[in-house]
C-alpha cells in the first residue's frame, strides 16, 4: 500500500522530476574525476540515477541501519555525493555532512556527537587516502557499525558501494515522505564551541527555494555547481536548486578554472553556483565573451562582511546574486539590479523571494539585535540548535523568549539609506574559507608543539583568514600536527617559506 505524502522531501522532489522526464540527463561528473578520485566520469539520466539510488538505499537497509539513524558522509563534489544523499533519504536516514578538510580529530568528534551508525567516504581525493581516515575515525566512535566507500583499494572491513550499485536488491522500507522529519546535520563553530546543527527537509528546501527564486533559476536549467556540498549552503545551492529546477546538475570539484570554463561551454550551462570571489574573478576576465551561454551566477560569500566593498559586476548579460552565508545558521540572497552592478542594499525586516517583487512569499527576516549584531529568522533557520542553554532548575528567572538566531556578526544601521551594514565577523572565531574554528584552539595546538612554536591567523581578503606558523623545526611540527589528526590548514601553516634559488 502506498504511504500518504505528508509534505515534500528531497527524495520526493527527485521522484516528481523522474516521473516527468525519466530519460533527461540528471547528473554529470567533472571531466577530471580520474585525477580527483581515480574513477571514470559518469553521466546519468534520471532513470539511471533512480536505479543507483534504490540500490544504495537497499544496501543501507540490508546493512541493518535503522530508520532515522544517522549516516555520516564525506565525499567530493561528484555524482556519488548526490546519489548517496538521496539514497539515505530513500532509506529513511539522516545525513551528517563532513567537510573534506576535516581529518581524524574532527571526524571522531562529529561521529561521537551525532551517534552516527555508518560513514560513507571514497578511497582517495586528490591523492589523500580518505578511506583510511574514515576507518581510523570509526575505530574511535563507538556508535559506528558500518563503514562504506566508493573507489578501488578499499581497506579490509570497508564495504564497496560501487559493487552495491551494480546489485539488484528487492530490499525496501516504507518511508513516509514527511518534510518535517530530520534530514541533515551540519556542523558549525560558535563562541560556545563545536555545534551540530540538525535540519528538517522543509528547512533545507526553504534555503534552496530562497536561492532559486531570488536568482530566477529557470525550469529545466543546466546548473554547474562549483561549491563544496558538505554544508547546509552547499546542499541547498546544489542539490535543492537542481531538484527545484528539474534540470541537469553539472558538478565541478573546486577549483580548476580551465576545466570549469570548459564544462560551462561544453554542457551549455546557464547557471553557475560558485564562491563569489571566483565569480568576480571570471567577470574581470571578460565573462560574457568567454562564457556566452551563461545567464545566472549565484555567488556565495563565506565572508558576508566583504560584500558591500566588493567590486561592481560588469557583465550586462549575466545576473549576479550575492548569497550571504552565516556559518550553518542560515543565509539570505540579493540579486544585483543596479545599473552599475553594485551590491543590493540589505534592509532589516521580512524579505521575500524574489526580494524586489512586492507581495512575494516570505523567505526570512533580517534584524538587528540589542547587542548590535545581525539576527536571522525564518523557515530555514534552525532556532533550537542555537538556543542558549536553559537556566538552572532552581532559577526563578525565566529565559527570554527568542525565535531568531544571533549570528554574532557585528552590524549597524545606515541612517542615510536604512540599510544594514555588516561590519565584522564573530569575535573569537577564525574562518579560512569554509573552515571555522575558535581562536583559542590555535593557542592550544601551538602549546602542544613546545616552546618557541607560534600558530596564528592573519587577515586575508579572499578567505577571511590565513594561517601562519613558526617552530624551531617546521618539518617536525608538521609531522606532529598530522599525527594529532589535525586539519591540513593547520599542518601547512608550518610549511617552509624560504625561497628556492
Amino acid at each position: 500500500m502506498t504511504q500518504p505524502t505528508a509534505s515534500p522531501t528531497l527524495d520526493g522532489l527527485f521522484k516528481r522530476v523522474l516521473a516527468r522526464q525519466p530519460d533527461a540527463i540528471a547528473l554529470i561528473d567533472p571531466p577530471n574525476k580520474p585525477r580527483i578520485t581515480g574513477q571514470s566520469p559518469k553521466r546519468l539520466t534520471f532513470a539511471q540515477a533512480d536505479r543507483a539510488i534504490s540500490a544504495l538505499a537497499a544496501h543501507f537497509i540490508e546493512s541493518g541501519l535503522p530508520a532515522n539513524s544517522v549516516i555520516a558522509v564525506q565525499l567530493p563534489n561528484t555524482i556519488e555525493f548526490a546519489l548517496t544523499v538521496l539514497a539515505a533519504y530513500r532509506a529513511g536516514l539522516v545525513v551528517a555532512v563532513l567537510p573534506l578538510l576535516w581529518r581524524q580529530a574532527e571526524l571522531t568528534m562529529a561521529l561521537n556527537r551525532t551517534a552516527a551508525r555508518a560513514i560513507v567516504t571514497t578511497s582517495k581525493v586528490d591523492g589523500i587516502v580518505y578511506a583510511d581516515l574514515a576507518m581510523n575515525a570509526a575505530a574511535e566512535a563507538f556508535s559506528i557499525r558500518h563503514v562504506c566507500g566508493f573507489g578501488t583499494d578499499l581497506p579490509d572491513g570497508m564495504a564497496s558501494l560501487d559493487n552495491a550499485i551494480l546489485r539488484e536488491s528487492p530490499a525496501t522500507r516504507a518511508v513516509i515522505q514527511d518534510g518535517r522529519k530530520a534530514a541533515l546535520i551540519s556542523f558549525d563553530v560558535t563562541a560556545d564551541g563545536f555545534r551540530p546543527v540538525p535540519r528538517a527537509h522543509l528547512s533545507l528546501i526553504a534555503g534552496g527555494l530562497a536561492l532559486s527564486l531570488e536568482s530566477d533559476v529557470p525550469q529545466g536549467a543546466t546548473v554547474l555547481s562549483a561549491f563544496s556540498p558538505m554544508s547546509f549552503a552547499g546542499l541547498a545551492c546544489s542539490l535543492v536548486v537542481w531538484l527545484l529546477s528539474g534540470g541537469t546538475l553539472v558538478l565541478h570539484h573546486p577549483f580548476d578554472e580551465e576545466v570549469l570554463e570548459r564544462q560551462i561551454n561544453e554542457h551549455r550551462c546557464d547557471t553557475l553556483i560558485a564562491p563569489a570571489q571566483l565569480a568576480l574573478r571570471l567577470d574581470e576576465l571578460d565573462l560574457t565573451q568567454r562564457l556566452p551561454r551563461l545567464r545566472n551566477v549565484i555567488g556565495l560569500w563565506r565572508t558576508p562582511e566583504q560584500v558591500a566593498s566588493s567590486a561592481c559586476w560588469a557583465a550586462q548579460q549575466v545576473t549576479l546574486t550575492d548569497v550571504y552565508l552565516f556559518g550553518e545558521a542560515g543565509l539570505f540572497s540579493a540579486r544585483r539590479i543596479a545599473e552599475d552592478g553594485a551590491p543590493a542594499l540589505i534592509k532589516p525586516g521580512p524579505h521575500g523571494a524574489p526580494r524586489e517583487l512586492p507581495g512575494s512569499s516570505i523567505a526570512g527576516e533580517i534584524l538587528l539585535t540589542p547587542r548590535g549584531t545581525l539576527g536571522l529568522r525564518g523557515p530555514m533557520v534552525p532556532v533550537a540548535a542555537y538556543a542558549p542553554p536553559p537556566p538552572p532548575s532552581d532559577s526563578l528567572i525565566a529565559p527570554p523568549p527568542r525565535d531568531f538566531v544571533d549570528t554574532d556578526y557585528a552590524a549597524r544601521l545606515d541612517r542615510a539609506t536604512g540599510a544594514i551594514n555588516i561590519t565584522a565577523p564573530p569575535s573569537g572565531i577564525m574562518a579560512v574559507g569554509g573552515y571555522r574554528f575558535l581562536a583559542q584552539d590555535l593557542q592550544e595546538w601551538a602549546r602542544r608543539l613546545g616552546q618557541g612554536a607560534l600558530l596564528t591567523a592573519l587577515p586575508d581578503r579572499l578567505s577571511g583568514h590565513r594561517l601562519a606558523g613558526r617552530a624551531q623545526d617546521n618539518a617536525r611540527a608538521r609531522e606532529a600536527l598530522s599525527g594529532l589528526g589535525l586539519n591540513p590548514l593547520m599542518v601547512e601553516a608550518f610549511r617552509d617559506r624560504t625561497p628556492s634559488t
